[in-house]
């Protein structure tokens, strides 16, 4: 099911909260947010469609990744030459079923986030201008069977920049992956 909000009051809403840091200041309300809810709502499409639309840049932070309909929008945005950087949580080593092996094997630059006991991620950031994020993991019991939720948000720059500065943050402390 997806509904479109007003990003006024989704947004003023979440930012509302106390910052995760000190320094950290409130963001304004700007944009559009069309959320998605789970199972069966549309979230994976929505994601593969937002993928399919990027030009420059697509960046990905993922606790738990098994997809294919998501990873091959991901590979296919790499073949149109868009930069593409995944930065997974350190249980993708060992899953049984992961993406990160085809997205390392397709030479998209993955990365293992090992620093945290958990990397609990589910971000997708596109063109810096497009922020994809929830509880929706990137899989395919996320879209089937559980109850996640998924916000695509546009036009709110200065929410993107802090999700950009973050991704940064843990893609500068991850190591490469090659895949098994």
């Amino acid at each position: 099911m997806k509904k479109l909000l007003s990003a006024t009051l989704l947004c003023s809403a979440l930012l509302s909260l106390s910052p995760a840091h000190a320094s950290a200041a409130p963001i304004k309300s700007t944009g559009t947010v069309d959320v998605y809810f789970s199972p069966r709502g549309g979230c994976t499409e929505a994601v593969v469609r937002e993928i399919d639309g990027a030009r420059r840049e697509v960046l990905v932070q993922a606790y738990s990744f098994t997809s294919k309909p998501i990873a091959q929008a991901i590979v296919n945005a790499g073949k149109r030459g868009v930069r593409i950087v995944a930065v997974l949580d350190r249980s993708q080593r060992s899953e049984r079923y992961t993406e990160a092996d085809f997205l390392a094997h397709m030479r998209i630059p993955t990365l293992i986030d090992d620093k945290h006991a958990i990397a609990h991620n589910k971000i997708i950031i596109i063109d810096r201008s497009t922020l994809i994020t929830g509880s929706f993991n990137f899989t395919k019991s996320a879209e089937e069977k559980n109850a996640e939720n998924l916000l695509v948000i546009k036009g709110n720059q200065p929410l993107v920049t802090r999700y950009i500065q973050n991704f940064e943050l843990h893609r500068a402390h991850s190591v490469r992956y090659v895949g098994k």
